[in-house]
């Protein structure tokens, strides 16, 4: 199966705690940004991703418990870092019982920082 046949079976087939983000992320609903799904980079699919024109691009990962300590994912993390992007990794079980948080995470991560201000 190809990386875009597989990624849609994954958008099919998303787990509770990735259908209670999207809800969240699709359509501009977080503050006007666009995140796309279950979507093919390099030879990976990345659960949610937001790209900027211009600055870092960001990876949002929705984790179950095959996730917890696998050396798979340091090894696609750091591609993906070599690309230019930013990984945000959360446990299931926090987007289930702390969307808020969660969500306040990735405007941080999305939202660019004011300037200093001048001497």
């Amino acid at each position: 199966m190809d990386s875009r046949s597989f990624a849609k079976t994954l958008r099919q087939n998303m787990t509770d705690a990735e259908q209670l983000l999207w809800r969240h992320l699709r359509a501009h609903r977080l503050l006007d940004q666009k995140f796309r799904r279950q979507q093919p980079i390099g030879p990976y699919i990345v659960d949610f991703v937001h790209f900027v024109h211009f600055g870092a691009r960001l990876i949002v990962e929705a984790d179950g418990g095959q996730h917890n300590g696998s050396g798979t994912d340091a090894v696609r993390d750091a591609w993906l870092t070599e690309q230019g992007f930013t990984i945000l990794r959360f446990w299931n079980n926090e987007i289930l019982q702390n969307t808020d948080g969660v969500l306040t995470t990735i405007l941080t991560a999305i939202t660019p920082s004011p300037p200093a201000p001048l001497p």
